[in-house]
């Protein structure tokens, strides 16, 4: 008897499914600890904030992925699930960790083939690699260049805008935070190798360097003196 292959590897309902456990998952790892999680007073470590940095990630690796050729359905599998075991791991294991979860869950709930599942918990277990990217394979890579392309744009803005209320600075640093976004934020992109990374960092990049120069523009007292970046 032949083995059935499907057109597509994950239907809309699988997915949905997917992104409600590491949904709960996430959750569940912060309700579980004593002191009602980990840097609780910092949004970006809240089970919202990471679910909310997964789904973002999917949406970017997908779109690499689907421009740069790679396989779309294990980049967006893996993506989902690459920080599952972001709040319960220690930093340096989360990936590891997040792999073991990814294959649990795609042996006991669908039909997944063995091919597909080795290759996106091998993804999942690479996304954290600090090397060349063309060490990888094209999949890791499409989500390791969504995963560090999150941090860039807006959305780094925003998250560095809060640290501040958090470290009661005044809106008096806000130039001097933003400059470290791009800063940041250009680290990332000199890290990316496919050109539809580097297309979408560039074009976050000047989304924060317009923001600076607004910042400039609107509040008195903010010096436009300080030094030039280029993007």
């Amino acid at each position: 008897m032949g083995v059935e292959i499907r057109d597509a590897p994950v239907s809309a309902e699988e997915f949905a499914a997917m992104e409600e456990f590491v949904h709960d998952y996430l959750a569940a790892s912060v309700e579980s600890e004593d002191d009602g999680g980990r840097m609780r007073w910092y949004p970006w470590h809240s089970a919202e904030y990471r679910f909310n940095h997964i789904r973002n990630v999917v949406e970017i690796a997908s779109e690499i992925a689907s421009a740069e050729g790679a396989n779309v359905h294990v980049v967006r599998v893996a993506a989902v699930f690459h920080d599952v075991a972001k709040l319960e791991a220690e930093q340096d294991r989360h990936a590891e960790a997040g792999a073991r979860v990814a294959r649990e869950y795609l042996q006991s709930r669908g039909e997944f083939p063995d091919s597909f599942i080795d290759e996106v918990c091998n993804v999942v277990a690479d996304h954290s690699y600090q090397g060349p990217l063309s060490d990888v394979s094209l999949e890791t890579q499409c989500l390791i260049e969504g995963d560090v392309l999150d941090k860039v744009g807006a959305n780094g803005t925003v998250l560095m805008l809060l640290r501040m209320g958090y470290e009661a600075r005044t809106h008096m640093d806000a130039a001097e935070m933003v400059d470290r976004v791009l800063e940041r934020g250009q680290e990332h992109c000199d890290r990316v190798e496919s050109d539809t990374a580097e297309s979408i960092g560039h074009q976050r990049l000047k989304r924060v360097k317009w923001f600076r120069e607004w910042l400039e523009e609107e509040v008195a007292g903010i010096s436009a003196e300080s030094r030039e970046m280029e993007f």
